[in-house]
């Protein structure tokens, strides 16, 4: 397995982090720009979310993708290290990035929560594949 097709879900993740990023900027700059977020309100915010709709969303997904891919990024780079990344482990840690694209995805459009939970709970199980596969193969 040549080492870009293993780091490929490992890219892919941390480029959909950079995504939800750049959006939370551009959709909190916007909101301030269009006066609909006072600047004010953002230096004591006293427990209340001081942003519109479509930035609040795009915080919180790009929040919930510094949470649980931690734990993927922590096994794939110990897999790699201890040279476990073959084709089932790499199919899994794709099927984790597809899952996290899935939730990112309805995050910041829809934002149905049974949909999101949906694909919350599918990553949240191929990434305790992962760890099961990495750690009985130690």
């Amino acid at each position: 397995m040549t080492p870009l097709f293993a780091l490929a879900p490992l890219l892919a993740m941390a480029a959909i982090t950079f995504v939800l990023m750049f959006g939370m900027v551009i959709t909190r700059r916007r909101a301030v720009m269009d006066k609909k977020t006072d600047p004010k309100d953002l230096l004591l915010r006293g427990g209340k979310n001081p942003w519109p709709p479509q930035a609040a969303q795009f915080s919180d997904a790009y929040q919930n993708s510094l949470e649980l891919p931690i734990l993927f990024y922590a096994v794939f780079i110990l897999a790699i290290v201890m040279r476990q990344t073959d084709f089932v482990f790499v199919a899994l840690a794709w099927l984790f990035v597809l899952c996290r694209a899935v939730q990112a995805y309805v995050h910041t459009t829809s934002n149905t929560r049974k949909y999101r939970s949906y694909a919350f709970r599918g990553g949240a199980l191929v990434l305790l594949a992962m760890w099961i596969l990495f750690a009985v193969r130690l």
